[in-house]
């Protein structure tokens, strides 16, 4: 029995040395692994090792296989380490009555079709470029006829009392005056136009059609008008009233012409407050100037034939004031409907 006792003490310390290893400090066999590969992952219980482990060995020991994991997870098993078998995560509202009851996005109602159309900048270039023509235009008249255009300054603002000499100086020139009158068309389409456009009764895209036809129109109507003298002063033989008056009105509408040059540059490219401005003042101007033809012509007729003022009103009424009226009318119904 003696002899035995060494024996006994040496299988006893072997056991007990045994029983104090870690499964992370021994090596999986074969066997543990196909032990493994068969229970589910929330079998498999982990252990924290003493000492550190290569993280590549310890995730060999817990998940050896990833076909076996992918195969567990789809049956609906999850790691116990994880997430519990029996509990699902649960919201508190349905994400759709979430996105339903936020007050600002409609996200419960019907789509709302949004109509999106392509910018276009507006072009000022046939304006900008009409605009230097105009005033090319009278740049030319004024270099190659200039003795022509001071004349005609000096007999309007009768500065000289050479009157009837310089007239007859004036009459001799009928190219100037017909380039002059010229200008006088082309300036009041466009002032006609930007008049309308400023108080809303067309757009900007008509403003080329309003243009051609209110110069058309004012050449038609002073067409008619000096035609139509010309056959009553031949008829009642009174040529020289008829001539004088004619030369009036015409030498008035040059001034215009001219005066319209610089406030069409304003009502051009002006900002609105300066745009109102120079409209107020340029029809101010033109108020005047026809007052001054008035004065002018009836001071004339009476020292040549005996004329009332009442027939002179309704001269004007006939043949000045009603065409104008007629040219807004037609203008705006018929030209507004067409476009």
């Amino acid at each position: 029995m003696t002899k035995l006792y060494p024996f006994l003490c040496f299988f006893l310390l072997q056991a007990i040395w045994a029983s104090a290893q870690t499964p992370a400090d021994s090596i999986p066999t074969k066997d543990t692994v196909a032990i493994h590969e068969n229970m589910p992952d929330s079998a498999v219980q982990v252990v924290k090792p003493k000492r550190k482990v290569p993280k590549a060995l310890a995730d060999s020991l817990i998940h050896p296989h990833g076909d076996s994991l992918q195969q567990y997870k789809a049956s609906g098993l999850t790691d116990s380490l994880r997430f519990s078998n029996t509990k699902t995560r649960e919201w508190p509202v349905q994400w759709m009555d979430l996105l339903k009851s936020f007050p600002y996005l409609n996200f419960s109602g019907s789509a709302v079709r949004i109509r999106q159309e392509l910018y276009e900048a507006k072009s000022y270039d046939g304006i900008f470029y009409l605009m230097v023509g105009m005033l090319f235009f009278f740049a030319i008249v004024k270099l190659v006829f200039g003795k022509y255009l001071g004349n005609l300054l000096t007999l309007f603002f009768r500065v000289s009392m050479r009157q009837q000499q310089i007239r007859e100086q004036v009459l001799q020139s009928p190219f100037p005056s017909i380039l002059l009158n010229l200008l006088f068309l082309l300036s009041g389409g466009i002032y006609g136009s930007f008049l309308l456009i400023y108080y809303k009764d067309i757009s900007e895209d008509r403003f080329w059609a309003f243009f051609l036809y209110g110069s058309l129109c004012l050449a038609v109507i002073y067409l008619v008008k000096f035609v139509f003298l010309k056959i009553t002063g031949w008829i009642f033989n009174i040529q020289r009233p008829v001539e004088t008056y004619l030369f009036i009105v015409f030498m008035t509408n040059k001034i215009i012409g001219i005066f319209l040059l610089p406030f069409l540059v304003i009502l051009s490219f002006s900002s609105p407050l300066i745009t109102l401005t120079g409209m107020t003042i340029s029809a101010i101007m033109i108020v005047i100037f026809y007052i001054y033809r008035l004065i002018a012509c009836f001071n004339t007729l009476r020292k040549e034939i005996k004329i009332s003022g009442l027939h002179f009103f309704l001269y004007l009424c006939a043949f000045e004031i009603a065409p104008l009226l007629l040219i807004y009318k037609v203008l705006l119904t018929y030209l507004g409907k067409a476009y």
